[in-house]
Order: C-alpha cells, then structure tokens, then sequence
C-alpha cells in the first residue's frame, strides 16, 4: 500500500509501511547509513503526520517482513492477542498516542494490554512522542520479574553489578564485586562479561559468584554473560547457573548473525528452569539488545533500526526474562552519532520494551569515540530513572576496562536514589541492612572497622 501527504505545496510519497515508517523516525546516523532516513525536516514531519492516521490494525494486516521470511514475524503475529487488542483496534496511531498519555491509561490497562500490542505498533506510536511522553508512559508500565528477589517494583530501580576483568582474574572480579555490593550493588544481577570463552575459565567463574552469593546469603542471582549454547553446556557438566544470557535482535537473520535461533532460546529457558535455582520466581534469561545491531549485520530487511529493535522485545517477552536491556550507546557513532541521539535512542527504547511487557533496563553508555561525555549519560540516567526503568549498571568509576567503554558507576545509582528516591528489591534492601551496609532508609551507613565483605576482600 503506497502512503502520501501533502504539506503547503508538496505532495509526498511513501511507497509501503516500511519506508513511512523510517522517514518518520527521529534523526540518527544509522538510518543515515542504511540510506532509509527522511531527507529533510519536512519529510520527517510528513512522514509522522501520515503515520499518525494509520490504523493499528494495518500492522497486522501488512508485516514488515513477510510472514514467510522470518521467524520474529510469525513469533509476532502467531502470538498476538486478539482478544487483548480488541478494545484498541479501532484506534489510529495517533489515537492510540492520545490514549497513552490519557488518565484511562492506567498502570493496570497497560499491563493488560501488552500481550496485544506488537512491536511495530510500540514504535510507530514512539516516532510520533516527545521525550516527554515516553518518559510519561513507560513510567506507568509495570513489568515485575522474580528469581532471587523481586525486581520492577514501583518505586524501585535495580543495578546489575558488573565487575568486569580484562584477564577474568579471579581476585579482580571478587574485588569489584565485593566493592559494588558495599555501595548497594548488584540486586538485578552481579554479571560479568567474559574475556574468555573457555569452558573452563567461565565455569570457574559461575563458581566464584555462586560461592559468594553462597557465603553471604545475598538475595541475588549471578550470571556470566556467554553464549546460550555455552550456558546450557555448563548446565549439563553441573555448574551452578543462575541465568541464561543471550544477545538477541528483531529479525531471524540478525539473531542467526549471533548463533541463535528461537528454539535455542527456548532450549536454553528449560536448562535453567530445569535447575531450580531460584527462590521466589523462575524467570531465568537474560537478555542484551542495541539499536544498529541489525543494520551491522546486514539483515534488517530496509527496516529502521528503531523498528527492528523494538522487534527485538518480542522476541525477549516469548521467553518471560528476569532481565532485558538496551546497550544503547555501545555499538558506536556510525548508528547513534552524538548524545542526542542516544538519550532519545534510549527513551524510545525503554518505552517500547515497557509497553510490550519487557522488564527494560538501559546500559546507559557511549564509546569514546561518539560525540557524547559523562554529562549526556547523567541527563539520560536521570530521565530513564524518571521513567521507570527497570535496571542499570553499576561499573567500578563508570569505566569498563575490559569492554572499553564508558557506562554508569555504583556511585551514579546512589545519585538517582537520593535524588527521586528509589529503592533497591526489597529482599536485597533487608540483606543490606541486614548486613550494615546500609540503614532503614536505604542510605549507606559509614563503613566500619571488620565488615565481613571488608574481611572477604582481605582474605
């Protein structure tokens, strides 16, 4: 179906959903790249105006990729809800704005509606929203998931503690660790990215964190970020995993770019569960995305990054995730040039993931090569936490050395919570103080002489 709309003098045309869709995306260097990007501030505004009047039953009827060329479409399409969308089907894009920033959108609505909300619809309606509105809506989402403690909670935000080592030595890791825990890291999960890909070396790790989280009874999972085949293979030689890691996107292509299929997802769901390791909830993956991640691998179908990407949370909500998050700045300025696109990137993406049901997290960061600094990050840290979001990372000094990128610090969360007033999971939030890390108001309490982590970091 061809789309057109005219501003003052000029008429313009869009030749199917696809390319409307893409004009109508905010400015980024990734659309730029792909050659799908509005060519001009005009185009950009007739794009939007036109996407607005689009019904959202046109999503179903015409798939951005072809039913029979990839697998996350049938996902898409084969689990949709019909009964669930019913109440909305008769809205336009543009209605169905109007109906998120409204009263009746409740937090209960909206959970309720995610199983009938597609991806493509989620970003359609984001192109069409300022910042303000995605920080509006999303901060009335609630996606609650549950392993070790409780996570997404209102009035909570967690942090994956993430002690990464360029050589995965063991006195490293532990010392990170022990040194996020002592500022109230580490409720989402206390995840390493492994320099090693050896059996060996990864088992020894999955090791590590389970004896400490062993040692101390600390209300939390560990997981170390390898591939899902990896994970299940450390499952089946008995090692203790808590959960299954996995970088995903939104087309089949993209994910067979990552070795992954989806029964391998759900192959890598029952390994874990198989496992029993958790004590107050099963949900056992967890997964990376990032916007350009398609387009990288050469297989996002002419689509905009965006649009693929929020693809990608359906993909994430088939395998009910503890954890879901956006790695929003890492892949380079070639897709999200400066920080106004990644400040926007990550809004759109948290939104997106949100409103179908993800429990959204944002590794808020930036390469140094990209025109962004640290104030970027904190405006967009501070935004996202105003909006809900799920998780973030907690990085010794905000610096990944062995990843080389720059993220957010333990010191950063403390910043938020003091600022709006978040909690941690509640169970974590007892053990730390519990433990005197930290007091009744969540607040850390000054360190004393003997601490038992202090003690640990010792010895």
């Amino acid at each position: 179906m061809t789309y057109a709309q005219t501003t003052g003098t000029t008429r313009w045309v869009f030749p199917d959903l696809k390319t409307l869709m893409a004009k109508a995306s905010p400015a980024r260097s990734g659309d730029r790249l792909a050659g799908v990007a509005a060519g001009s501030a005009e185009e950009m505004v007739a794009a939007r105006m036109r996407l607005a009047d689009v019904p959202l039953r046109t999503f179903l009827d015409e798939p951005l990729i072809p039913y029979e060329e990839d697998d996350v479409t049938r996902l898409i399409l084969d689990t949709h809800k019909a009964a669930v969308f019913a109440p909305i089907a008769s809205l336009t894009v543009g209605d169905f704005r109007n109906f998120l920033l409204s009263e009746a959108a409740t937090p209960e609505t909206l959970t309720a509606l995610a199983p009938g909300i597609t991806p493509e619809m989620a970003a359609a309606v984001s192109k069409i929203m300022r910042n303000q509105d995605l920080i509006l809506v999303a901060r009335k989402c609630r996606v609650v998931t549950r392993f070790r403690n409780t996570i997404g909670l209102p009035g909570t935000m967690a942090t994956r503690l993430q002690p990464n080592h360029p050589t995965d030595d063991p006195g490293g890791v532990i010392a990170s660790t022990l040194d996020g825990l002592l500022y109230g890291a580490g409720d989402a999960t206390i995840g390493i990215n492994p320099a090693s890909d050896s059996l060996a070396a990864l088992g020894e790790l999955v090791r590590l964190l389970d004896g400490l989280i062993s040692r101390f009874s600390i209300p939390t999972q560990s997981c170390v970020l390898t591939h899902v085949t990896t994970s299940i293979e450390l499952i089946e030689r008995g090692a203790p995993v808590d959960l299954v890691f996995q970088s995903i996107a939104g087309t089949q292509a993209a994910n067979a770019s990552f070795g992954v299929t989806l029964p391998l997802l759900a192959e890598g769901l029952d390994a874990a569960r198989g496992l029993g390791r958790g004590t107050v909830g099963d949900n056992v993956m967890y997964f990376e995305t990032g916007q350009g991640a398609a387009l990288s691998a050469g297989a996002h179908h002419g689509l905009d990054q965006q649009t693929v990407e929020a693809r990608a949370y359906a993909v994430a909500r088939a395998y009910s995730p503890l954890l879901v998050n956006t790695v929003v700045g890492f892949i380079g300025p070639e897709y999200l040039y400066d920080g106004k696109e990644i400040i926007r990137a990550g809004l759109e993406d948290h939104f997106c993931g949100k409103l179908l049901g993800a429990p959204m997290g944002c590794d808020v960061c930036y390469t140094n090569h990209a025109e962004a600094d640290q104030d970027d990050m904190d405006t967009l840290l501070t935004l996202l936490a105003t909006a809900g979001v799920t998780f973030v990372m907690g990085i010794p000094g905000a610096d990944d050395i062995m990843l080389n990128y720059q993220s957010t610090s333990f010191h950063d969360a403390l910043y938020v919570r003091e600022v709006l007033g978040l909690k941690r999971a509640p169970e974590f939030e007892v053990w730390l103080e519990r433990m005197r890390i930290a007091g009744q108001d969540g607040r850390l309490l000054p360190r004393r002489a003997g601490h038992p982590l202090l003690a640990a970091a010792v010895g």
